[in-house]
């Protein structure tokens, strides 16, 4: 099952400052580190995963 638009990525990179997309790893870096103790003070926060956009 396919949903999205094909190679919409690629067609935006070039407008992200780090020039790429992200990888789901880097995404569950954030995930994770949110669920975890390190983040017991941080409250109604936002963590843009977005390579600088």
């Amino acid at each position: 099952m396919y949903s999205g638009e094909a190679r919409r990525v690629d067609r935006l990179a070039p407008n992200i400052p780090m020039k790429r997309g992200g990888q789901a790893s880097e995404v569950a870096e954030a995930i994770s580190w949110l669920l975890s103790d390190k983040a017991s003070y941080a409250t109604g926060t936002f963590i843009d995963v977005a390579g600088g956009r």
